[in-house]
Formats: C-alpha cells, sequence, structure tokens
C-alpha cells in the first residue's frame, strides 16, 4: 500500500503559476495528476513514467503544465503556469504499479486525497 499526500493548491488568478506536489510514503512507478470538478469525471492531467523519460499530457494543459518527478524524494512535481479558470479542479495524485506512464484513471492503484486548486478571473 503506497499513501499519497498532494500539497501546494490554493486559491490564484488567471495567469498566475502554481505548483503542486505529491509525496508517497515508498518507492513508486508510473504516477500521474488527474483533475475533477463537481458532477463531472475524473480528468486526465499528466503522466511520467519511473524513469521520468516519458511524460503525457492532456491537450488542455499541453504547453502550460509539467510533470516532474524526484526518485530519490518518492514525489512527483506539477508545475502550472499561466492558470486558466477552467482549470479550477480537485487535483488528485495517483500512482501505478506498472513502469509506464498511462492516460487513463483505471490503470491507476493508489490515490492521493487530492487538493483544491481555484483559478479565479
Amino acid at each position: 500500500q503506497v499513501q499519497l499526500v498532494e500539497s501546494g493548491g490554493g486559491p490564484v488568478q488567471a495567469g498566475d503559476s502554481l505548483r503542486l506536489s505529491c509525496a508517497a510514503s515508498g518507492r513508486t512507478n508510473a504516477m500521474g495528476w488527474f483533475r475533477q470538478v463537481p458532477g463531472k469525471e475524473r480528468e486526465f492531467v499528466a503522466s511520467i513514467s519511473r524513469s521520468g523519460e516519458t511524460a503525457y499530457y492532456s491537450d488542455s494543459v499541453k504547453g502550460r503544465f509539467i510533470i516532474s518527478r524526484d526518485n530519490a524524494q518518492n514525489a512527483v512535481y506539477l508545475q502550472m503556469n499561466n492558470l486558466k479558470p477552467e482549470d479550477t479542479a480537485v487535483y488528485y495524485c495517483a500512482v501505478r504499479k506498472s513502469l509506464y506512464a498511462y492516460t487513463y484513471s483505471t490503470g491507476y492503484d493508489y490515490w492521493g486525497q487530492g487538493t483544491q486548486v481555484t483559478v479565479s478571473s
């Protein structure tokens, strides 16, 4: 069992930047970030392989968000730049048992509790 704790969320203005962090209780393989707003399904944001060599992004965040990881710290990060009101959501960190990045939530085995990001215009 891997426990995940997200941090770094909060209220910001459109155009601002935020860096989300996710600390894992142990070694992790591929990791990802998802987000969810009330009444909608959880949405893929970004994923990174164990090695860090492969990363995937949703079209809505490509070019603005960057996922990275520090395996020595068992952590993954999401640098969010040029935030937009439509980025407002609860952001969740997730871990796969597989080494490989993946874009579907069903492929993840452990989830954090989420951190709220609110972007005002």
